[in-house]
């Protein structure tokens, strides 16, 4: 964005997201001011810039928000719509670098650019730049990618940094010997918390959604919608103290809970990833009785 006129003797502009002020007369004009000038803090360009850095900051939080809902439900996007989104600079920030694949095996790769056409560049693991043309691709869930730890080590190597987490993101896998009729996961129940306002708050601020006495994670896997729950204690008694986090659980689109043998890899991950933030949280005694 280009320099405004704002009153006599002054510019403003968004300069790294923030409005910034340059003089245009004297010794300092042409330069940038280390601070917004008294005399323009109520003008009206740099109210209205600052509306539009607001917008742009919401934006920047949707495009993010909406890839990352793509890559854990690891759904098909058309290639020409990332073509189109790749324009946007919000878009191309969340989009670059992530791990997409393609119609065959060798098809996957870290995603640097898209074309007008809508083919897509993307870095292999053997080092090369090839150029894709599928007809839509997937940003997959880490959980499903074979060659995860490769893709981690290359990354290292290339200086990858991705703004929607994937590769990175923390993940789990169900035993393949976990028995049947077994419908609970308890291994991050029993976290203590000061009450149950300061645990629900804790997963709100994760970003999970508190429900009645539980936080849950819904995510589709597969051809299905899961939903994981993690209870946290009923919603009449947030003050008391000596809430604790209790068993996970996973449940259908229609409220029927699963057996653990029958949960998919991803809501599996996620379900777990959830429990053992909230858990991160507890309260941890110290000292020789803890």
């Amino acid at each position: 964005m280009g320099w405004l006129s704002a009153g006599d003797g002054y510019e403003v502009a968004l300069v790294e997201g923030r409005v910034a002020a340059r003089a245009t007369a004297g010794r300092a004009a042409g330069r940038q001011l280390k601070s917004l000038p008294r005399a323009l803090r109520d003008h009206p360009e740099v109210d209205r810039l600052r509306r539009f850095a607001a917008w742009l900051d919401r934006h920047t939080t949707a495009c993010v928000a909406q890839v990352d809902t793509w890559m854990v439900s690891s759904l098909p996007v058309p290639t020409l719509l990332l073509a189109r989104l790749w324009r946007d600079e919000a878009w191309q920030c969340a989009l670059r670098d992530l791990v997409v694949v393609g119609d065959e095996p060798d098809e996957v790769g870290f995603l640097r650019d898209a074309t007008d056409s809508g083919a897509l560049r993307v870095v292999t693991l053997d080092g090369e730049t090839v150029r894709i043309a599928p007809r839509t691709v997937t940003l997959p869930h880490p959980v499903l990618l074979a060659d995860l730890d490769e893709l981690r080590e290359f990354a290292a190597e290339l200086g990858v940094t991705q703004r929607v987490e994937q590769i990175h993101r923390a993940t789990w896998r169900r035993a393949e010997d976990t028995p049947d009729k077994v419908w609970s996961v308890s291994e991050f129940a029993g976290g203590k918390f000061p009450s149950r306002y300061v645990l629900a708050a804790r997963a709100a601020s994760l970003g999970y959604r508190v429900s009645g006495g539980y936080a849950t994670c819904r995510v589709r896997d597969g051809a299905r919608v899961v939903e994981a729950s993690t209870w946290i204690g009923e919603p009449y008694y947030w003050d008391d103290s000596d809430a604790e986090t209790g068993d996970l659980t996973w449940n259908d689109e229609d409220g029927r809970s699963l057996p653990l043998r029958s949960v998919g890899p991803v809501a599996w991950s996620e379900g777990m990833r959830m429990a053992a933030a909230l858990y991160a949280g507890r309260q941890v005694e110290e000292g020789k009785g803890a």
